[in-house]
Order: structure tokens, then sequence, then C-alpha cells
């Protein structure tokens, strides 16, 4: 679990120089009170980590959990936006923040389930896809 919060610090950080933000926001992983806009960069920083960070939350899930890893990014799904509230003091009610946080739920799942199946076909304990 340690690499995990490593990487939600370190996607931040990558996406803040690449975009040559003046302040770093400690905020990046909850704020949803930034406008959206293609011209606004905290808000595609604020964006693109939160794909990333849940791409490669998919990738450790299939490493680390190998079955069952909708599970895990259902809870941790939950998790971020309870933080979120608690963080922001506001349940985030904008449609993008919402848009956003599904497509990276999706793509978490996808590509981590996916990877899961392939890697462990020739486990015999894995479940397969008849049992759902």
């Amino acid at each position: 679990m340690r690499w995990h919060s490593q990487a939600k610090r370190s996607i931040p950080s990558v996406c803040f120089g690449a975009f040559r933000l003046d302040h770093f926001d400690g905020l990046i992983p909850f704020d949803f009170k930034t406008k959206p806009a293609e011209s606004n960069s905290k808000y595609l920083v604020n964006l693109l980590s939160l794909e990333l960070t849940y791409f490669c939350s998919g990738l450790l899930f299939a490493a680390v959990v190998r079955r069952r890893v909708w599970d895990y990014g259902f809870t941790v799904t939950l998790l971020h936006v309870l933080i979120t509230s608690l963080v922001m003091l506001e349940f985030p009610m904008v449609w993008q923040w919402w848009l956003a946080l599904g497509s990276g739920l999706f793509l978490m799942i996808c590509n981590g389930q996916l990877i899961a199946y392939f890697t462990c076909q020739g486990d015999q304990t894995y479940a397969s896809f008849s049992i759902y």
C-alpha cells in the first residue's frame, strides 16, 4: 500500500511540473471547485492526475489482489468521495468531476480486471467469469 500512497503524491507532482503551475496545491486530488475549462491549467492538472492515479491503481490492484479488482475500485472511489467531502467541507455537485471520477473508475476496473484475468489464466484458484 506504500507504493499506492507514493503514486498518489508523485502523479500530481509530475503533472504540476509538466503544466508549469506557479503554486502547488495540496488539494489536487480533492479539488472539485476549480472551474472546468480547456484553458485552465489547474483544472487540466487535476483531471490528468485523477485519471493517471486511477489507471495506476488498477495496475496495482491487479498485481496485488489478482481478483475482484472491481470491488477494490468501488471501495477506493467511495473512500475518495468521502475524503473529498471532508477536505473540501462540501459534497461535490459538479457534474464534470463526477464524469471524470466515473471514467477513472471505469478505466481502473477494466484495465485491472483484464490484466488480472490474463496473468492468472493458468491459476486454477482464479475465479472465472462464469461464476459472476
